[in-house]
């Protein structure tokens, strides 16, 4: 009889030496991963931005340079003040059609429940009986079913019902069973 996989339990002193293990390797792999973004950035935008080259630039190109790197920046400021208001008008809507929704589902579904004020005695009054009832009336909430009795026709002599059925009585007898 197996009673399921086996569950090895390892000495305090063991697990504290696993965990410490773990935390020295996950602090390595953590180092070596934000190493590895700080080499990603710098090589993205070494792609993207060209080194400056400001050696031999008189004070009046300087000062061009810095016009052009100015208006460049105020395009990008405007670009990013359109998304963060777009981004605030969206946050808005989204906001006002979730409280419509649950507006909406408040006056379909929920309807406020009193709250009834009953006695200690009262409510273990309904418990006990909510408890004895559900034991003890299995049976109450079934039909009940009747057996029809097969109808077994008495055998009984052919010749007198033929001599009852004569005549105009006999007649009367079949129209009235007929109705």
């Amino acid at each position: 009889m197996s009673e399921g996989p086996k569950q090895t339990k390892y000495t305090a002193t063991r697990r504290l030496l696993l965990k410490s293990k773990l935390l020295k390797a996950a602090t390595s792999m953590l180092a070596a991963e934000i190493e590895q973004n700080k080499r990603e950035r710098e090589d993205a935008l070494n792609e993207r931005v060209p080194p400056l080259n400001l050696s031999g630039l008189s004070a009046k190109e300087l000062q061009e340079l810095c016009k052009e790197l100015h208006r460049k920046i105020d395009i990008v400021d405007e670009a990013c003040y359109d998304l963060e208001m777009k981004v605030a008008k969206n946050e808005k809507e989204i906001q006002s059609l979730t409280q419509k929704i649950w507006e909406m589902k408040g006056t379909k579904q929920r309807t406020k429940l009193k709250k009834v004020k009953k006695s200690h005695d009262a409510k273990l009054d309904a418990l006990t009986e909510f408890k004895m009832s559900a034991k003890s009336d299995f049976k109450a909430n079934l039909k009940t079913v009747k057996k029809e009795d097969e109808k077994k026709e008495e055998v009984t002599d052919w010749r007198k019902n033929v001599e009852a059925m004569s005549g105009m009585e006999g007649r009367k007898k079949l129209f009235d069973a007929g109705q």
